[in-house]
């Protein structure tokens, strides 16, 4: 043991509370145990070794290296994850990943620099992400390699690939990302998440680390890592720490390689509850009221990404219990819910919406849940379906309430079917919602809000505008009467619209204009 580490002890004790093991492998060891159970974080850790050396904590969003030697013994810094980053006359300052090799390396640094070391404490994936970058910077340029398969596979099996990618999970975890962006350009790889809706770059790789990462990733999702020229879909299960993953994996063909998209779900902390989605005790008390009716049609509609699956499966789980048959038909099932029979849309094989739901019909099923109306066939056995005395809920792409309307009649149905079936339209948009820790500001005392990123939002909520069928309504439906006149005909049966729900939500204090006109430029 280090007299560094000995003299340190007490303090890590204390800030760890727990009992350092006697042994510096064991003690690492034991730090390790705890990130993975979840007791804290690689950040929480570091933060403790800092504070225990009383040395300088490092911000990984905004650290900038001083400019290396030239003569930086990189064989050296691999072999000790390790990297020197101030040279004074008579000292070295290292960054390392823990403390625990202090006593061997300050005999090294003694002996390659004639210097005393001191240390700064950042988490490993960073050290290790920093030593490819600046190493690749420093080496000349290498000619292309096609790698086959089994060097591809073991170069997704060696350690460091290993913990950058669980890295980038972590570090996507942390921010509520819903969405992993992997892109490879002509200069590196740039890692990207969504969230709250909006890309934010979280890490940028050398390029030569792209094929390890793609292979990794695949591995993961059992594709086939040989496979670059054509796309590919997997899904898998992870635990990190104590969070479990459920990812859906895409890549396809680009310039530079493939992107790589993957589709973020934590089971662990999904919850679908109608009075956690951001409706005003109005709206909310007459949706609750739509969905027990026992038959007809009610559609969610929006862009992409605009929540409605969510809203979906909130409402079957208020819904759900065993007296009553649900059955799903989705492309893909996003979420797994016990009580439901669900079906996965599979086109090579004659499974389409339009094929699952005509046979779902035939199962006596109470209530189905249709993941999108695509076509006018799929649109046809629905409204029949829901004419027959099923509550069926689905999705369009429609940019307002009146517009699910004008869409259904467009695809070719009779306009006495759609207002006989029809029973309600809710359509809805996200928005971001203001930081309570920093009050919006992405900041707080300390200068840098790390609960939003410094952005001034943290998490999404609703904005919804809901569209009950009147019998006026339906006579205009039956007359073929302009979307205009729906519209005047709806807002006079009291619905609120998009736009005047966000403004409400911004006069409260719940978002900002700014957010509202982003996330709705066009209602």
């Amino acid at each position: 043991m280090t007299s560094d580490f000995i003299q340190a002890r007490t303090e890590l004790e204390k800030l760890l509370k727990r009992s350092i093991p006697a042994s510096a492998v064991d003690a690492r060891s034991a730090d390790i145990a705890a990130v993975n159970n979840g007791d804290l974080t690689e950040h929480d850790l570091i933060a403790h070794y800092n504070a225990a050396y009383g040395t300088v904590p490092v911000d990984e969003d905004e650290f900038e290296i001083p400019e290396l030697q030239p003569d930086t013994p990189w064989e050296f810094c691999n072999a000790n994850t390790c990297l020197p980053i101030e040279h004074e006359e008579e000292t070295l300052t290292l960054l390392l990943a823990d403390p625990y090799d202090l006593e061997h390396l300050t005999y090294l640094v003694k002996k390659t620099w004639q210097k005393k070391l001191l240390c700064r404490f950042v988490r490993r994936p960073y050290l290790e992400r920093l030593l490819n970058k600046l190493q690749s910077m420093d080496e000349e340029s290498s000619e292309e390699r096609v790698e086959d398969e089994s060097t591809l596979r073991s170069m997704a099996g060696e350690a460091r690939i290993v913990r950058l990618v669980n890295d980038i999970f972590t570090r996507a975890i942390e921010l509520g990302a819903s969405d992993i962006h992997i892109e490879p350009n002509e200069e590196n790889v740039s890692v990207r998440c969504r969230v709250d809706g909006l890309l934010t770059e979280i890490i940028s790789c050398p390029l030569k680390e792209f094929p390890a990462i793609a292979s990794r990733i695949k591995l993961l999702g059992g594709l086939n890592i040989a496979e670059s020229r054509l796309p590919q879909d997997g899904r898998t299960n992870i635990r990190l720490g104590r969070a479990e993953l459920d990812m859906r994996i895409s890549t396809i063909p680009i310039m530079n390689g493939e992107s790589i998209v993957l589709r973020l779900l934590n089971a662990d902390a999904l919850t679908f509850d109608l009075k956690n989605l951001g409706m005003n005790e109005r709206i909310l008390k007459k949706f609750s009221k739509l969905i027990n009716i026992p038959h007809g049609m009610i559609l969610v509609v929006g862009p992409t990404g605009s929540g409605k699956t969510t809203t979906l499966y909130s409402v079957i789980s208020q819904l759900n219990d065993s007296r009553k048959k649900i059955i799903t038909v989705e492309d893909p099932v996003e979420y797994k819910m016990q009580g439901l029979c669900q079906m996965q849309v599979n086109a090579k094989i004659g499974v389409t919406f339009a094929n699952g739901l005509r046979s779902i019909v035939r199962q006596d099923p109470d209530i189905i849940l249709v993941g999108e109306i695509r076509d006018s066939e799929t649109a046809d056995i629905a409204i029949n379906a829901a004419l027959t005395g099923h509550l069926v809920l689905s999705t369009l792409h429609t940019n307002d309430a009146v517009g699910a309307v004008t869409r259904l009649v467009d695809m070719g149905m009779e306009n006495f079917l759609v207002s006989s079936a029809l029973s309600g339209v809710l359509s809805q948009r996200l928005v971001r919602r203001i930081c309570t820790a920093c009050g919006g500001k992405g900041h707080d005392a300390n200068g840098k809000c790390r609960r939003c990123n410094g952005s001034g939002y943290k998490g999404r909520m609703g904005i919804y505008e809901l569209l009950l069928l009147s019998d006026e309504f339906r006579s205009a439906i039956n007359r073929n009467a302009s979307s205009s006149e729906l519209e005047a005909i709806a807002r006079k049966d009291g619905m609120v619209t998009l736009r005047e729900d966000g403004e409400e939500k911004v006069r409260c204090g719940i978002t900002t204009q700014e957010e509202l006109n982003r996330s709705a430029a066009e209602v």
